[in-house]
């Protein structure tokens, strides 16, 4: 219900209503305008409008080195490292499985055993869309329906399994280190995951589940913009055995900026 009430309040377009809450916002969060691409906040038709705003490309540089992994978000680490025996580390003490995460069975789930992952956390604060972290081939996706809990750090390292028990849409790319997914969790004020590929796809909410392979593989180039959430959320990337290996600095509560470097791709 309440991100139900946040889904409509964010998208009116009432003059008054939206100035007001991207003021507060903006001096809750000390957000500035310097690297959007409309920079009068009286430009956006909506609170949503600004809250998703486009940057400036020079705002967010991609590492041009072939081998690089980039962030795919801005936002901040929230734990990273390699599965284990297909379980991921949500918080200290706290692991899940990731065959849940991914609605993928024992077979499916294969391609990901002994591989690595990445889980970033979005700040209200942060820039909310969602670019592709190397070049890849989209094969296919699919929805999770599930809860809207918040996914912040004290609700992470509290509420076990919250990735895979919130509503969550999958993509899963071929690429040339194997393998990938990335995860796009959903949240409580979030209400709504959209991608390029798809639109919109929550709201509505209680969805049954459904999964998608494209007729024909789409390729996506590193730093592509792939979708977006409306309102803070969680980006899990995962990759094959050998297929990426983690940058040192990244570690529980590092600060990241898309295009960023990551990590170091694997395989020749």
């Amino acid at each position: 219900m309440l991100s139900r009430l946040a889904h409509r309040i964010t998208r009116s377009q009432r003059a008054w209503l939206k100035r007001r809450l991207i003021q507060r916002f903006m001096s809750h969060f000390g957000i500035s305008l310097a690297d959007a691409r409309l920079r009068n906040p009286d430009a956006y038709v909506s609170f949503n409008h600004f809250f998703t705003r486009a940057l400036v490309p020079s705002a967010r540089p991609i590492d041009p080195d072939t081998d690089a992994l980039i962030s795919p978000v801005d936002g901040a680490v929230s734990q990273a490292g390699a599965s284990q025996e297909g379980r991921l580390i949500q918080a200290k003490g706290i692991r899940y499985s990731a065959a849940e995460l991914l609605g993928l069975d024992a077979v499916g789930l294969g391609a990901f055993l002994g591989g690595e992952f990445a889980t970033l956390y979005l700040s209200p604060k942060d820039y909310h869309r969602i670019h592709m972290p190397m070049d890849g081939k989209l094969i296919s996706m699919s929805f999770q329906p599930g809860r809207l809990f918040s996914v912040n750090p004290t609700t992470v390292a509290g509420i076990p399994r919250v990735f895979s028990r919130n509503e969550r849409l999958n993509l899963f790319f071929e690429t040339a280190v194997g393998p990938f997914a990335l995860v796009l969790v959903g949240a409580i004020f979030v209400g709504s995951i959209e991608t390029r590929w798809t639109g919109v796809v929550t709201p509505p909410h209680g969805q049954r589940a459904w999964q998608k392979r494209m007729d024909t593989p789409v390729s996506v180039a590193k730093g592509e913009e792939i979708g977006r959430f409306n309102m803070g959320s969680t980006v899990i990337l995962l990759a094959g055995a050998g297929g990426v290996q983690w940058s040192s600095q990244l570690q529980p509560l590092a600060p990241l900026r898309m295009g960023q470097r990551i990590g170091t791709l694997g395989r020749d």
